[in-house]
């Protein structure tokens, strides 16, 4: 329930990319960045997701799909990052194999421009063993702006993949550093997947390596970088647009405000943890701004169609 808020704006924003957009119902020429989403939305939950969020759900005609755990043969302690316990489940997305592909969303992203165009990028068959665009995903930020202690020792700017692209902001728009730059690894906020029977395979028998799972810092991100090494096809950054990327001497200079597609509001304080009185903005920085805009124009939309609890601000 805790992403609740951040899931039903994300629903929103698919469908409604960017908050200088006027809603309207009057058609528009395709493609374009502030067209909604031509394709259907599905919240996966697993069994831990009780009854009520199922009934916010519905109450938007918001589609749900349960799906299995999926539990490591052991795991380290993630006490600093509790978060973490639960991202093992994302790996499920890889056996969902009734769809032909799915972009795998977090939560905890806003969508700004259309994003449709992944639906078309070319990956792997199934028939592929040895292909190297198993699926597609941006690359982690490692230069840890925040200053976890607990992070790596070697992510440091210097070994960042996004700061190979400070002398070629241009590029950094529509083009992504390689999948082995700076420490090879990716985000798993936005995942681009053909679900394959063969790839799941390969990423279950990785979850039973003990000594493999215990040393990863990052589950499922780490484990998707380390069996898929070289494998996987980098997105640009604007697709999964980590908040700290804006933060000034983080990557600032590759960062356009215009270009991002879908921003991700990655750490443990999301945009509705803030104490926000609607209308006052202030103490927010530009990101969270965009957020809160949103939400609360998905707030006035699903009051005027009759949705009124906690989470559309009428409850």
């Amino acid at each position: 329930m805790s992403y609740l808020p951040g899931l039903l704006t994300l629903h929103h924003s698919l469908n409604y990319p960017s908050q200088d957009h006027n809603i309207t119902n009057q058609p528009q020429p395709s493609p374009s960045a502030t067209q909604g989403t031509k394709y259907p939305f599905v919240a996966f939950y697993t069994s831990t997701f009780p009854a009520e969020g199922l009934k916010i759900l519905q109450s938007r005609n918001i589609q749900s799909q349960w799906v299995p755990s999926v539990t490591p043969a052991s795991t380290r302690n993630y006490a600093k990052d509790p978060r973490f316990a639960e991202t093992w489940n994302k790996l499920v997305v890889f056996s969902l194999e009734q769809y032909e592909r799915v972009i795998l969303l977090d939560g905890d992203i806003l969508i700004r421009r259309n994003m449709d165009s992944l639906m078309d990028l070319p990956l792997d068959d199934e028939t592929d063993a040895e292909g190297n665009r198993v699926f597609a995903a941006a690359h982690a930020c490692a230069c840890n702006p925040m200053k976890k202690a607990h992070y790596p020792a070697n992510w440091i700017p210097s070994n960042c993949a996004y700061t190979t692209q400070h002398s070629t902001p241009a590029d950094a728009q529509n083009v992504a550093p390689p999948p082995g730059s700076g420490v090879g690894m990716l985000n798993s906020g936005v995942l681009v997947v053909r679900p394959s029977a063969r790839v799941y395979n390969e990423i279950t028998a990785a979850l039973q390596e003990t000594a493999r799972i215990e040393r990863y810092d990052f589950p499922d991100q780490e484990l998707l970088s380390d069996v898929f090494a070289g494998r996987w096809v980098p997105l640009p950054y604007v697709y999964n647009a980590l908040k700290t990327l804006r933060m000034a001497g983080v990557h600032d200079s590759i960062w356009r405000d215009s270009e991002v597609r879908a921003v991700h509001y990655i750490f443990a304080t999301k945009p509705w943890h803030e104490d926000v009185v609607e209308g006052d903005l202030s103490g927010l920085d530009e990101t969270g701004v965009w957020w809160w805009r949103a939400n609360w124009e998905r707030m006035r939309v699903e009051r005027g169609v009759g949705v009124l609890d906690e989470f559309s601000g009428s409850g």
